[in-house]
């Protein structure tokens, strides 16, 4: 039988919550005046960062929550939060008995929006029930849907993945070249995983190629500089003479790229 929390009139509780980024970094936090730990995770003690109100709804609506607290801590800084560290992190929040440590989860999703201002940070928490309201059925499309070597896919990853160094940086981190000898077309619309240094796990995606040097979106970090250690995936404009010329993949083609579009009704007809 799970615990009646607060049905005393003075109870030994606090408030814990945890972020697992899309690098493989979980932080812990918990409103108690000192650190836990339990489930494995080091809880950093955050009276300042607190968790609002959390609204559960019967319907299929999605549930809402929200996190603010200031950016003094060392485990979220005004830097992770441009880097996109913390986008689309999964999080856990619950009750915390900080006697016995017995624990319940109230609370499970990612985050959604953050909003820096001042000092401060506001993040939008998404409830798994907002996963109801992503599209699950495919539409038709001439470009294939899959996700480079992902599902649907079917390649495998480190057949197109490089491991190399980086060997300049232009001043606003947007572009760079690399130590190996690549054909940069190759790794257009690809991938850049940083391996090394404080931007370790941080992932960009290339979106151009610009004066032999590789364009990615977001910009760079500062501490991305000559001689980071980085990975370098290939990418595809998912169009099916590439899939099938390039790659020899058309077998897993997931697109329609030889079913009549919208623009046929607008032709006009044409005397033989």
């Amino acid at each position: 039988m799970s615990r009646v929390w607060f049905e005393g009139e003075l109870e030994t509780v606090a408030t814990w919550w945890r972020i697992f980024r899309k690098d493989g970094v979980a932080i812990g936090f918990t409103s108690h005046d000192r650190d836990l730990f339990f489930d494995d995770i080091h809880h950093l003690t955050a009276p300042g960062m607190v968790p609002s109100a959390i609204r559960f709804s019967a319907d299929l609506e999605p549930d809402s929550a929200e996190m603010s607290g200031g950016l003094s801590h060392a485990a979220v800084t005004t830097e992770d939060l441009a880097l996109g560290r913390f986008d689309e992190a999964r999080i856990e929040m619950g009750l915390v008995d900080w006697q016995t440590l017995e624990r319940e989860t109230i609370f499970s999703g990612e985050i959604g929006t953050v909003d820096e201002d001042g000092g401060s940070f506001t993040a939008e928490l998404l409830s798994e029930k907002a996963r109801l309201d992503l599209d699950r059925i495919p539409r038709t499309s001439p470009t294939c849907r899959a996700r480079f070597c992902g599902p649907g896919c079917n390649l495998p990853a480190s057949r197109f993945t490089l491991e190399t160094t980086v060997d300049a940086t232009s001043h606003d981190g947007a572009r760079l070249s690399v130590l190996a000898e690549i054909d940069n077309a190759d790794f257009l619309d690809g991938e850049l995983r940083v391996i090394s240094g404080s931007a370790t796990g941080l992932v960009h995606e290339i979106t151009a190629i610009a004066n032999g040097m590789l364009v990615v979106s977001p910009a760079l970090a500062g501490t991305v500089t000559a001689g980071t250690r980085i990975e370098l995936r290939e990418g595809c404009d998912h169009r099916w003479a590439t899939c099938r010329n390039r790659f020899g993949n058309a077998v897993n083609f997931r697109g329609e790229p030889f079913l009549p579009g919208n623009d046929l009704l607008a032709r006009y007809p044409t005397a033989r």
